[in-house]
């Protein structure tokens, strides 16, 4: 019986030794989170529902913001929300749908791609540098800080709907 209560005792100790060096976890779903990128880390996350693969960010105290952790780990088709400062304007891109396209500093220093699709929503026309943008939508994962697209409503209804906003304006 001792020899069972050590064994037992033994491989507890095995199991939260690996879940350690695993570290936090993602939690995977069809539900996508809500999470803003404005707060600092913590437990915040809000379920909103949406079909489709997107998984759901789930934000620890070891992340510095939702989108920071998103670019650490390569994340894709993660909604989430924020605010930040347009760093630089961008061509648009005419290819297929038209998207409006600058580029945001978030406050954590990072920056992302905004892909605004004007054929679905209204231009922020006479964007300038230096202003600030709260946003949501779908965030991708690339080597340069990432895309948030769908910042539009879905005429589907099927995708979770995203906008920007500016100056007490909403861009849907």
């Amino acid at each position: 019986m001792k020899k069972w209560v050590l064994i037992l005792a033994a491989a507890v100790a095995v199991l939260q030794l690996a879940q350690l060096q695993r570290g936090p976890q993602s939690v995977s779903g069809s539900d996508s989170a809500v999470t803003d990128a404005r707060s600092p880390a913590g437990p915040q996350s809000a379920r909103n529902e949406s079909p489709g693969n997107e998984r759901a960010l789930r934000v620890d105290s070891e992340a510095s913001d939702p989108l920071s952790q998103a670019f650490r780990e390569r994340r894709h088709n993660v909604q989430v929300s924020g605010e930040g400062t347009v760093a630089r304007l961008l061509a648009d891109d005419n290819q297929g749908s038209r998207h409006q396209r600058f580029l945001l500093r978030l406050p954590s220093g990072q920056t992302v791609l905004i892909a605004h699709n004007v054929d679905l929503a209204p231009r922020l026309e006479d964007l300038r540098a230096g202003e600030t943008i709260a946003f949501s939508g779908e965030y991708e994962w690339n080597e340069r800080g990432g895309v948030i697209h769908w910042t539009h409503r879905d005429p589907g209804g099927r995708h979770a709907a995203g906008w920007l906003r500016r100056g007490g304006r909403l861009y849907q």
